[in-house]
């Protein structure tokens, strides 16, 4: 345990590091938070209408709701996974007397900590600025399913984020674009981060649900906001549980593939 709390510690301490590009991050999230808010509050003009299900407080709710889930689950130090494969760093790592997946996941849940400190002062500040009309859940049984899909989204974009950085076992100089292209392009949109997967026709819902996206951002929010019933909810459950032990044996299976084809010349 010991070891592991000084991996949260060192983390912390990258961090602050690295100002520049975590300041870069969190005011990137603002920003599009921002435009979000003025994009929905046009649409909502009148308090009275409603679209796709949403009323003027539910939409404005997700879009804060954004704020917060992604600073829980999409912060990750696990992006830099592809670099250290790439530069032979990796071996230093594998010398150290821990477990190298909890290694990264301490690192990632020190991340998510720190950001969602970051987050929860800027939605505080957001909300004092727009003073916007929000919608709280009261009932237990939405909040504790929430919660439940809250977790199996933070693993499950740990699962992804490590699976996709593996690739530069085998394509070291182009490794490092693929958690990009997944986290900026690809996991913004298919997650519900820039707008609700709803919206969009039943055809292409039944899609985005196949996949293991949604269950990052858009499903907790529809859970909190009580748009869908329990049974869907469960049944959300199980198929983002049932991919997040697909994509962890894959993990597992990569990174065996992988070590087969790792070497570290001059490290």
């Amino acid at each position: 345990m010991k070891k592991y709390l000084q991996v949260l510690k060192i983390t912390f301490q990258q961090e602050f590091a690295y100002r520049l590009n975590f300041i870069m991050w969190r005011v990137r999230n603002v920003m599009q938070i921002f435009l979000l808010f003025f994009l929905w509050t046009s649409v909502f003009s009148d308090p009275a209408r409603q679209f796709f299900g949403y009323d003027r407080s539910k939409i404005l709710t997700y879009v804060f709701g954004i704020l917060v889930i992604k600073a829980i689950v999409f912060s990750s130090r696990t992006i830099e996974l592809s670099r250290i494969i790439s530069d032979g760093t990796l071996a230093l790592y594998l010398l150290k007397p821990i477990n190298f997946f909890k290694y990264w996941f301490t690192a990632d849940v020190a991340s998510k900590i720190l950001n969602l400190s970051f987050s929860l002062v800027e939605s505080i500040l957001l909300f004092l600025i727009l003073k916007p009309e929000l919608f709280f859940q009261s009932n237990p049984i939405y909040l504790l399913l929430f919660f439940i899909s809250l977790v199996i989204a933070v693993f499950l974009f740990f699962a992804i984020v490590f699976l996709i950085n593996m690739f530069s076992f085998w394509a070291p100089e182009v490794g490092w674009a693929l958690p990009f292209l997944f986290i900026v392009i690809i996991g913004d949109f298919l997650s519900g981060s820039v707008f609700p997967l709803d919206i969009f026709s039943e055809s292409a819902q039944n899609i985005f649900y196949s996949l293991p996206f949604p269950y990052l951002v858009f499903f907790p929010l529809q859970v909190y906001l009580g748009k869908i019933s329990i049974p869907t909810v469960i049944n959300g459950m199980f198929i983002s549980f049932g991919w997040l032990i697909v994509l962890w044996f894959s993990m597992k299976y990569v990174w065996e593939k992988g070590m087969k084809k790792f070497s570290s010349e001059g490290i």
